[in-house]
């Protein structure tokens, strides 16, 4: 049976010394599960609600960490960018590098990405329809890359909620895109606790199932040691002790989807 691939890391650098023991953690449940996993981290969350919010330790700084974990803990990594000007710069330390939601219209970023000729992966942003992100693909395979992945993270219900649409999950597949389930950013409730995000931790295994029976490719999901502690995403993030039955959990259910349905990861 071929398996989904997996996304998992922090939010953010918080530390060296925790991204490197969540490093070596991620690696051995990968290599327990014979599964793909990359590790995901930021080295600066630009798009923080306050100016008073932790970002990170700043491109120079994050690169350096993320570089040690792919050299060192031997996982590929992933990490976002914000900026045009950061991206040739980041295409030369990271094997995935990723368009937040809120920029994935942007077409400059988008090709600048799709220029380093590493695995470009879009998060769908919350205002955008299903049959629409295969535009934003198209602004990456048109400099000649053609490893993009598009993220579902969920659709703005009112004002601050989100919810997803599962149907969406099967039309991008139709069209033919490598789609990734983010279960805990489908959960967030923007702006929930004031000046930070809120959300639905406890609904993260809950969703995910529907996710991986209606077929996806590849799962993501932030991980923390201390989660409610976490300096970015506190009330999303998921235990990374509890990460392991995640995984199992995950696999199983996509092994029964995909007797029943016929669907594979591409």
């Amino acid at each position: 049976m071929r398996k989904p691939f997996f996304i998992a890391g922090p939010c953010v650098i918080e530390d060296e010394g925790m991204v490197m023991d969540v490093a070596h953690e991620l690696k051995g449940i990968a290599e327990r599960y014979g599964v793909r996993l990359y590790f995901k981290a930021s080295y600066d969350k630009a798009n923080r609600t306050s100016i008073e919010s932790f970002r990170g330790p700043g491109l120079e700084e994050g690169l350096r960490i993320l570089k040690r974990v792919r050299e060192e803990v031997g996982l590929p990594v992933l990490t976002d960018v914000h900026d045009t000007h950061d991206v040739p710069r980041v295409g030369e330390v990271v094997d995935v590098v990723q368009i937040p939601a809120f920029l994935s219209r942007q077409t400059d970023l988008l090709v600048a990405a799709g220029r380093t000729g590493k695995v470009v992966n879009i998060k769908k942003a919350q205002f955008m329809a299903p049959w629409d992100v295969k535009y934003a693909v198209e602004k990456v395979r048109s400099t000649g890359n053609g490893e993009v992945w598009v993220t579902e993270r969920g659709t703005l219900f009112g004002y601050g909620d989100l919810v997803v649409d599962m149907r969406g999950l099967v039309w991008m597949r139709r069209d033919g895109l490598t789609v990734v389930y983010d279960a805990t950013h489908s959960l967030q409730v923007l702006s929930g606790r004031g000046k930070v995000s809120g959300g639905h931790r406890d609904l993260i295994t809950h969703l995910l199932r529907g996710a991986i029976a209606v077929g996806i490719d590849g799962i993501f999901a932030e991980v923390h040691p201390d989660p409610p502690r976490a300096l970015s995403d506190a009330a999303t993030q998921f235990p990374l002790k509890e990460f392991p039955r995640l995984v199992e959990m995950a696999l199983e259910i996509y092994e029964v989807a995909s007797r029943w349905y016929g669907f594979e990861v591409r």
